[in-house]
């Protein structure tokens, strides 16, 4: 098994005032020859965007683009006529394929939106766009993952993706244990701790805290207090 740690504080950190964002990964002004990406994880963006504001339309191509809203609302509206709000408890995916324009904004006037904003790079380029957008609060994940993205396109309950990427979400409670068995050989994981304090193959993980995991087939994570937890699955190249 190999692993690599990312801490919570060694993340970049950007801040225009209507918008804070921490980088796991480099992305615009902050640059890292070391965090360019963990396998075809490409950007994990950790935002929060005032009341009223938000990002104005731009381009994208070429990229899986997953937002998981934290706190708040998100509105969404894209060139292939898409007008959505996203809220806490869904997850979205625009697939950009060969282009796509989209907008963002906060779908609240007065108090912040939280959320992640994370690519993955697809395996196969210049696809039509597409875009989807589901709720995943009926899924079961106290004290196991539940997966919201998937590259199964019969499976009801997850948005799809371009990629063999899988992502999971889990709320352990103190002192429980859970596994999680890895869909391919080619894959790694990257656990992000959302919330809380846990253990994973000897490494202990706080808040915000991530570590990436590959040529392993199976990890177990114990949680050292009540724990949020996002588990990212892709093909490492």
């Amino acid at each position: 098994m190999q692993k690599m740690i990312f801490r919570e504080n060694d993340r970049g950190h950007v801040d225009f005032g209507w918008l804070k964002s921490a980088h796991s990964f480099s992305f615009g002004q902050y640059f890292d020859p070391d965090k360019m990406s963990f396998g075809a994880l490409r950007v994990l963006n950790d935002d929060q965007v005032e009341g009223g504001q938000g990002f104005d339309l731009h381009d994208h191509d070429n990229m899986e683009i997953v937002s998981i809203p934290l706190e708040g609302a998100l509105a969404h509206q894209d060139s292939m006529g898409n007008g959505r709000t996203i809220e806490t408890g869904d997850v979205q995916i625009m697939s950009a394929g060969k282009g796509v324009q989209h907008a963002e904004f906060n779908a609240d006037q007065k108090d912040p939106v939280k959320f992640l904003q994370i690519w993955v790079i697809p395996n196969e380029r210049d696809l039509e766009p597409q875009y989807d957008q589901k709720s995943y609060l009926q899924l079961d994940m106290h004290n196991r993952f539940a997966t919201i993205v998937s590259p199964d396109n019969a499976d009801l309950n997850t948005v799809h993706i371009h990629q063999d990427a899988y992502f999971n979400l889990a709320d352990i409670d103190l002192g429980r244990k859970i596994e999680y068995t890895v869909h391919s050989e080619k894959n790694g994981l990257y656990l992000f701790v959302l919330e809380g304090k846990i253990v994973v193959e000897n490494e202990a993980l706080s808040r915000r805290d991530a570590i990436g995991l590959y040529q392993t087939e199976k990890i177990e994570i114990e949680a050292c207090f009540d724990a949020k937890l996002l588990l990212i699955e892709v093909p490492m190249y």
